[in-house]
């Protein structure tokens, strides 16, 4: 698109009919991110493109934008390349070594802080933390827990380390292998959102999950072997009476339970996501 006599509105509106057509996203969605995609390349608000829509493009503004929707058009997603993703509120550094945060996850949040009691010292540990968005926000819902995060991963600790940083969260990070490193420690809360995609899933090769780390997705020929390592090894990490939460795929939540119960949770449960979609299941260690 020339700029002899673009303005801000021609560029995203041709931007938006591009981005839906590449993607196959409605107008809507596709609106939205020809926006955030102009406001984080011109360091602007949302307000200003409104205010401003009749502006005529500059140079420098037209190369910035087209770099951005360049990737975006070949598939990177958003989080990527604005650096940033929300949850729960919060704004948390993204980068592609870690997942992306999704508001389903929000989900295993929400169960987790009903069983944090706000004024007690709580031992909550969140296993493949990753961003550290889930570490982070139980330690800010909840300032007396006492929060542990792990993942296997540095390059996505030193992003969780920055979250940390930037909210000024209380949290412990380690480097581990699920439960390698912690010893002999025990908890009254463990949560985590694990791989849970199976190796030959197709939509691993589409979409935005394309450009995430497959580590942190894939786990095995059914998506189910992190899930079998962590309810194996879970109960030996649990205090007495203490809360196992796990997230999982769509079509998993009786495999989940049935894992649970074999390793010592009793009457384990399922939870439903903002889909209806049963996501989390978990229960408590038998006393």
């Amino acid at each position: 698109m020339s700029n002899a006599s673009a303005t801000v509105a021609d560029l995203l509106g041709g931007a938006t009919a591009r981005i839906a057509a590449a993607l196959g996203l409605e107008n809507r969605e596709a609106r939205l991110e020809a926006r955030v995609l102009a406001a984080f390349a011109w360091n602007v608000t949302p307000s200003w493109l409104i205010a401003h829509d009749t502006d005529p493009l500059s140079n420098l503004q037209l190369t910035t934008f087209t770099s951005l929707l360049t990737r975006r058009l070949a598939g990177e997603p958003i989080a990527y390349l604005t650096g940033t993703r929300e949850f729960y509120g919060r704004s948390f550094e993204v980068s592609p070594d870690v997942l992306i945060p999704r508001p389903d996850t929000e989900r295993l949040v929400e169960l987790a802080l009903a069983r944090i009691p706000p004024d007690q010292a709580v031992a909550v540990l969140d296993l493949g933390t990753g961003s550290g968005c889930i570490a982070i926000t139980l330690a800010l819902e909840r300032p007396h827990a006492r929060v542990t995060a792990v993942d296997r991963s540095s390059a996505a600790l030193a992003v969780a380390q920055r979250n940390a940083d930037i909210h000024h969260a209380g949290v412990e990070f380690l480097t581990s292998d699920w439960f390698a490193e912690l010893g002999g420690r025990r908890f009254d809360l463990i949560v985590s959102n694990p791989p849970y995609i199976a190796a030959a899933d197709p939509h691993l090769r589409r979409g935005d999950v394309r450009f995430e780390p497959l580590t942190a997705l894939a786990a095995g020929q059914d998506g189910l072997d992190d899930l079998r390592r962590l309810t194996a090894a879970a109960c030996a990490h649990l205090m007495p009476g203490g809360t196992l939460l796990l997230e999982h795929g769509y079509n998993q939540a009786d495999a989940v339970q049935t894992l649970l119960r074999m390793n010592g949770i009793r009457h384990p449960q399922s939870w439903a996501d903002l889909s209806g979609i049963l996501r989390v299941s978990g229960g408590e260690l038998s006393e």
